[in-house]
């Protein structure tokens, strides 16, 4: 098996590239070397350390999705950090007054989703308005960087969730990502990625040697950061995405649906490396909490051959036609101008359904197909 060096590992051969600079650090506890020691602690010796700054779910992983980090100080280093998760998602002048470099280390799960893409993008932005240096220590795309996924988000459906018109799966690194991010959507930030040794495109997480540390605390499994990308749509429902439970986004579930039916429905349709179970859980936080919810668990087969966006589609319009008039969206709230599943989507075509169901993964996966050829000029690995 391979034994991938990530930036932080290369970076420590490298310290000159730091050497008497001031760093400020976006980061959390999946920033490690290969031997599992702390980003914080490695910088805090070889370079000037003087603040960190926390996206969601805290530098330490100690708080769960959607929760607003405040500011505080670290108590194993006593360095100040600042949220990026709350009132404030990009950095301050004030914040970067001490600063000659921001740093990101953060282990991304490789989905559009994912609020940390969109924490190192407005730090990119401050770091270009206040001509500071930015630099990401890469790490593996956990699900690959050959498969691209999904829609390409309209913008007029930007949030915290999806800010770009990128797909859903972009099969990029964080630090190719953020080479992509600079150059296609004119941030212009003077960015440096220390780039990985021995990762290749076609690895999975579980061929790079590395050892597995939860990317966020509901991506327990490589499998669940599989079909994250797929069934994390259904946050953007009344349906269980089986938060609460050991197996977030593999199970999928609601308290009145039939699991021996939708299994059967959804195996009838033959899609590629899944098989569906029917279950019987209790979520014990999150949506139906404590209530028994019926549905499936999507087993992965074959990883390299699994369509997850594809898979949660025509889950979602399973469940949707065998529901009726039990199935609700998330409503709108608070400033929200839309419907939260169109901001995960990015478009309202999906809870409009515009589409029948082939229609729609075929427009997809044609919009997919057309990022390939953006994304490729990014590539810092083959």
């Amino acid at each position: 098996m391979a034994c991938v060096k990530c930036g932080i590992d290369v970076l420590k051969e490298q310290a000159n590239k730091i050497e008497g600079l001031k760093i400020g650090l976006i980061t959390n506890y999946t920033a490690v070397d290969v031997n599992l020691r702390s980003t914080i602690d490695i910088l805090n010796e070889v370079g000037k350390l003087r603040c960190l700054f926390s996206p969601e779910h805290g530098v330490r992983g100690d708080l769960q999705a959607g929760v607003h980090v405040l500011d505080y100080v670290d108590e194993r280093t006593g360095i100040k950090v600042y949220s990026l998760y709350g009132q404030t998602k990009k950095p301050t002048a004030e914040m970067l007054k001490d600063v000659d470099v921001l740093i990101f280390d953060i282990q991304d799960v490789g989905v559009r989703y994912y609020t940390y893409l969109y924490t190192m993008a407005y730090a990119m932005e401050a770091a270009s308005e206040l001509d500071k240096k930015f630099m990401v220590l890469d790490r593996p795309n956990p699900i690959g960087g050959l498969q691209v996924e999904g829609n390409v988000l309209d913008t007029r459906f930007s949030s915290f969730v999806g800010m770009y018109p990128i797909p859903i799966r972009y099969g990029l690194t964080i630090g190719e990502l953020a080479l992509l991010i600079n150059e296609e959507f004119g941030i212009g930030c003077d960015v440096e990625v220390i780039a990985m040794e021995g990762w290749k495109r076609d690895m999975y997480y579980d061929e790079t040697g590395l050892l597995w540390i939860n990317p966020s605390p509901n991506i327990p499994s490589l499998d669940a950061a599989v079909l994250y990308s797929g069934t994390c749509l259904f946050e953007g429902t009344n349906i269980s995405e089986g938060r609460g439970t050991t197996r977030p986004f593999e199970i999928i579930g609601a308290p009145w649906l039939d699991p021996y039916k939708l299994a059967d429905e959804m195996n009838q349709k033959g899609l590629s490396g899944v098989i569906f179970r029917p279950v019987h859980f209790v979520p014990y936080f999150s949506k139906h909490k404590n209530e028994l919810c019926k549905g499936v668990q999507i087993h992965v087969t074959d990883r390299k051959r699994v369509n997850a966006v594809e898979v949660g589609i025509r889950l979602l319009y399973t469940i949707v036609k065998m529901s009726g008039e039990n199935f609700k969206w998330v409503a709108p709230s608070g400033d929200s101008r839309h419907y939260f599943i169109d901001y995960l989507a990015g478009t309202d075509e999906l809870r409009l359904m515009k589409y029948e169901e082939n229609e729609l993964v075929e427009k997809w996966k044609n919009q997919s197909e057309e990022f390939k050829m953006t994304k490729e000029k990014y590539h810092i690995y083959q």
